[in-house]
This record gives structure tokens, sequence and C-alpha cells, in this order.
């Protein structure tokens, strides 16, 4: 999606897409990483995303990208922690105990501003790409957290009935964009209780991704 597509929802407050309270693959399937309280998560097109408080209580440490500097800065004020701010390069870096959001396109971000990971989280990422993104994305991914292993979650459902955001990825294109570097697990294969948005039938999907 365009940029201003995003800043424009944030401005307008219409993030129907924020979950309000810890993302429910993350919190089923947090275990099956193999890491421990002390890595460091980074969580790609993050918002302000609950996640990262209750990653936060478990001792894990937090980076993640956001377009959306309205986000990032709810993010800090719902936390709530006061953000030292400094510039890197072409991005913003929100920084406090145990948290780095890097503020700006995520793929001006680099290995070296985004710093060593442990592992990626991706909930809302790869589903809020249209298609002829996602190579893009998931080889820079891959690139700039040195395929670190992943949880990965995805949804199911027919675009002709309802288009994204969050977009519709089949298992099939999954491996297709992963499988070269990663061994690929499909966690978990749910209905969507009352349909996605509330307008169609579809599936969510969590993967573990371990690099190979």
């Amino acid at each position: 999606m365009e940029a201003d597509f995003w800043h424009t929802r944030w401005e307008n407050a219409q993030i129907g897409f924020h979950e309000g309270e810890v993302n429910r693959m993350l919190a089923a399937h947090l275990e099956a990483l193999p890491i421990a309280p002390g890595a460091r998560i980074f969580l790609p097109l993050c918002g302000k995303t609950r996640d990262i408080a209750w990653l936060l209580s478990k001792g894990y440490r937090v980076a993640g990208a956001e377009l959306s500097e309205i986000a990032v800065q709810q993010l800090f004020d719902e936390l709530p922690l006061v953000p030292e701010v400094t510039q890197e390069g072409p991005l913003k870096r929100y920084a406090a105990t145990e948290i780095d959001i890097l503020v700006g396109d995520i793929f001006d971000l680099t290995p070296e501003i985004l710093g060593p990971v442990d592992a990626v989280f991706d909930r809302a990422a790869l589903v809020a790409l249209p298609d002829d993104m996602r190579r893009r994305y998931t080889d820079h991914i891959a690139t700039i957290t040195q395929r670190a292993l992943q949880l990965l979650v995805t949804f199911e459902y027919d675009q002709s009935v309802m288009n994204g955001p969050p977009f519709s990825l089949t298992e099939v294109e999954v491996r297709g964009h992963y499988s070269a570097r990663y061994d690929i697990t499909l966690l978990e294969d749910a209905e969507v209780k009352g349909g996605l948005k509330g307008v169609c039938p579809a599936s969510e999907k969590a993967f573990l991704l371990l690099p190979v």
C-alpha cells in the first residue's frame, strides 16, 4: 500500500486493525520459538500493538518498525514510557528501557540500524502488503534480521468477497516466499469466529519459520 494510505488511517484514527489486547496466536505459540526471556524480538509494521507491552512483561526486549509516528507516539504514551528520540539516517529511533522502535519506511531500515534480533513476530506486516510488494518485503526482512527465526500470522479468505488489507495468503504462497531460507511448520489453522471483519469466512494461520 502507498504510505499515504497508512498515514491517513492513523491521522483519522481509522485503526480497526489495531487489537486492544495481545494477539491470540502470539500468546498461544510464543513458546514454539526456541528463545528465552531476554531475547530481542522484532515486530515489523508494529503500529501501537499491545503485543509489545505483553512481550515486555514476559521479560523480552522489543524492536519494531512503523511508518506512522502518530502510532509510535501513542504506543509510548500507552506503555507508558518516555522515549529518547534520535535520528538514524532517514529514520527516527524511539528508545526506552528494553524497547527500540524505528519510525519511517521499513525498506530504509538496515541491519546496522536495527541491530541484532533473535526472532521476528509478524502478524501485521506481510498481510498488510499487496502481492507486488511481498517478495521485496520477505527478502528485506531476511536480510535485516540475518534470517532470524519467525512466528508468522496470516489470513486466508476469498478476496472476491472482500479485499484487504489484511490480504489473503495461501499456505502455498507463504512457502513460496520463505522455503528457500526457512524450514516452515504450520502451528495452527483456525477459523476466524464471525468471519474476517464480520464480512466473510476466513482462517487464521500461525507458522514457525526456522532458518536452514
